[in-house]
């Protein structure tokens, strides 16, 4: 799945589930980050996130700099979720080897969207002219 993306917005759709058609789904607001600037910076310096943030590729996140606690969803390469944890500020989290995309939210949001392990997720690219 060689997807190309560029820094931006999007939606992030959590299927419930088998991820099948008939399963229900949520939308989340997306800020996507793939340059490694984007990546770099991510949540540090907010004092909340709108949504979700799609860090990728990634298989790892800290929290240091961080002002507030947050979920993170380690997502493999078919964007199904094997880990979610809650990070306080100031922390390391350990490497999941077969992890390819990281999620981070505002602490306890995940859990309201159904992205727990074993959760599908995809990406709906916004077009650029839909800035915000």
């Amino acid at each position: 799945m060689g997807r190309r993306w560029r820094d931006g917005w999007g939606t992030l759709v959590v299927c419930a589930g088998d991820g099948g058609a008939g399963s229900p789904s949520v939308s989340v607001p997306l800020e996507i980050a793939v340059s490694y600037r984007a990546r770099t910076k991510g949540l540090l310096g907010r004092d909340s996130v709108e949504g979700a943030l799609l860090l990728s590729p990634a298989n790892s996140v800290h929290t240091f700099r961080m002002r507030i606690p947050i979920d993170v969803a380690y997502l493999d390469r078919g964007f199904k979720v094997i880990a979610v944890r809650t990070m306080k500020p100031g922390r390391l989290g350990l490497p999941r080897l077969r992890a390819r995309h990281v999620v981070e939210a505002a602490a306890g949001a995940m859990a309201g969207w159904g992205l727990g392990v074993g959760a599908l997720a995809r990406v709906e690219v916004s077009s650029p002219y839909e800035g915000r």
